[in-house]
C-alpha cells in the first residue's frame, strides 16, 4: 500500500526547510506531481518524492 505525505512531511524529507520554501519545490516542473489534491491540501506518494530527494538533493536521501 502507497505512504502518502503533504507539504509538512515534504518539509521534514527536506531537512526541514520553511513551508514556503517546501511549496516553491513541490511546485517545480521536475518535482513529482500530487497524487491527489485533497481539500485540505495536495497529497504525494512517499515513495515519488524519495525517488525525486535522491536524484535531485542527494546529501538528505535517506
Amino acid at each position: 500500500m502507497d505512504e502518502f505525505v503533504g507539504i509538512g512531511e515534504i518539509r521534514d524529507m527536506l531537512g526541514g526547510v520553511s513551508r514556503a520554501r517546501a511549496s516553491v519545490i513541490a511546485s517545480r516542473r521536475d518535482f513529482p506531481a500530487p497524487y491527489q489534491v485533497l481539500k485540505m491540501g495536495q497529497i504525494w506518494r512517499r515513495t515519488d518524492v524519495d525517488k525525486w530527494i535522491k536524484e535531485h538533493r542527494p546529501e538528505l536521501a535517506e
